[in-house]
């Protein structure tokens, strides 16, 4: 067993009732290293406080318990100074003997969530983020220990360097990982603190979907061709079925129907969170191509096997798990060549357009979502915006006539209007 640390002012009730009610914090005795164990004396029963450092020069403190200064010890609310020791050491993480119970601090929450994300088959991009944007501080301090003010200053000040929806984004991962943490340590029972904390921005939505015309389609595609086949055949394949491109990168050879409706079985997305990704990943839906490019994908595909990948990089290897890595300098040069923003316009923009070209041309809202792997709450939340910029001619359509014109009556005659 460790060593208790003594220490003359505050290990008894006599000897801390003898100090000065003050707001400050008395220091106690080291810990361990970068942990102390500090005491604020109060009218009523003081304050055990841990004060730690996060391991770059900065410190973090904690009100732990109430010091047994009028009221007898519980374990729990009410501590003497050495089980206020205890206590600090196991939640400092740094107890002088290797604890494995020690609760998980913030950067152990994302490295857990980072391998459950793994396990899901899911991207490891959103445990990663956080950490870059965290403070040391944050970083190094325990779950159970956080509140609710710290966290909505650190939030707030993320607003100068990120616009509100990226910052809703990244508050919205970080209290997943919390999440995770919480649900594997009974001990953490602050969950209120990053509800609050961490609460979403409001109004902060913002719709970066960028809609091209079908002439500017058919440039793009056209483009991605010339830059070489490969390419082009993924930018087809995008443009005709508004997939998104983690989905096209996973079709199959046999995924291919041909005949005289050609169409494909599209690999679903893992996008909805839940405990199911791989499962949902597996899974196929049905959309329509034209005849032209299935007779290119056929092409493509001749004498392979049919679960080899249909859609290849131009060096005849399969697009990698995250695309856009291999494809971005190409799709920017492409992007450029066609007078557009490559900063603004990404392969996304196909998707986009394809979703509001079947959208102005009335196809059910509930089949458009189906075709592209998404809902109709999400497709009525994203693109209404666009619908209503872009179907300005489908509207006059049902404007009000003007009244029918009617000669003037002669005598006492009045018209009838038919």
């Amino acid at each position: 067993m460790a060593r208790k640390a003594r220490h003359s002012s505050l290990e008894t009730r006599t000897a801390r009732l003898k100090l000065a009610v003050r707001r400050k914090p008395y220091n106690g005795p080291a810990l361990a290293r970068g942990v102390l164990l500090q005491y604020r004396r109060n009218k009523t029963n003081g304050t055990w406080v841990l004060k730690a450092s996060n391991g770059h020069g900065q410190y973090w403190t904690k009100a732990i318990a109430e010091a047994d200064d009028f009221d007898e010890s519980n374990g729990e609310r009410v501590l003497t100074f050495f089980q206020a020791q205890d206590t600090a050491k196991k939640l400092a993480g740094r107890s002088v003997e290797a604890d494995p119970t020690a609760p998980v601090t913030v950067d152990g929450a994302l490295t857990d969530y980072r391998r459950d994300l793994e396990t899901r088959g899911a991207s490891t991009f959103n445990a990663d983020y956080p950490r870059k944007h965290l403070t040391s501080v944050l970083l190094s301090k325990p779950v159970a220990l956080l509140a609710s003010k710290e966290l909505r200053t650190w939030r707030d000040g993320l607003l100068g360097a990120l616009k509100p929806s990226s910052v809703n984004r990244l508050t919205k991962t970080l209290k997943a990982a919390l999440v995770i943490a919480a649900s594997h340590d009974q001990r953490i029972r602050n969950q209120e603190a990053w509800d609050i904390g961490l609460e979403a921005l409001p109004d902060a939505h913002e719709a970066r979907n960028v809609v091209l015309s079908d002439a500017k389609v058919h440039a793009f595609v056209g483009a991605a061709y010339k830059r070489n086949a490969k390419l082009g055949l993924i930018t087809d394949v995008l443009a005709a079925t508004g997939a998104r491109p983690s989905q096209a990168t996973r079709l199959v050879v046999s995924d291919l129907h041909g005949g005289a409706k050609p169409k494909l079985s599209m690999p679903k997305s893992g996008k909805g969170g839940g405990r199911n990704r791989v499962q949902r990943k597996a899974e196929r839906y049905s959309v329509p191509i034209t005849p032209e490019l299935a007779a290119k994908l056929k092409a493509a595909a001749k004498g392979r096997a049919a679960d080899a990948p249909l859609l290849l990089q131009q060096s005849g290897t399969p697009w990698s798990k995250s695309p856009s890595d291999d494809y971005r300098e190409d799709i920017r040069e492409v992007v450029a060549s066609i007078k557009l923003d490559p900063d603004v316009v990404t392969l996304y923009a196909l998707r986009h357009s394809s979703i509001v070209r079947m959208l102005l041309k009335n196809i059910p809202v509930r089949l458009v979502a189906s075709l592209h792997n998404t809902s109709v709450a999400e497709i009525e939340r994203t693109y209404s915006k666009h619908i209503t910029e872009f179907s300005d001619d489908i509207a006059r359509d049902a404007l009000l006539a003007p009244p029918p014109t009617v000669a003037p009556a002669a005598g006492n005659v009045v018209p009838l209007v038919r």
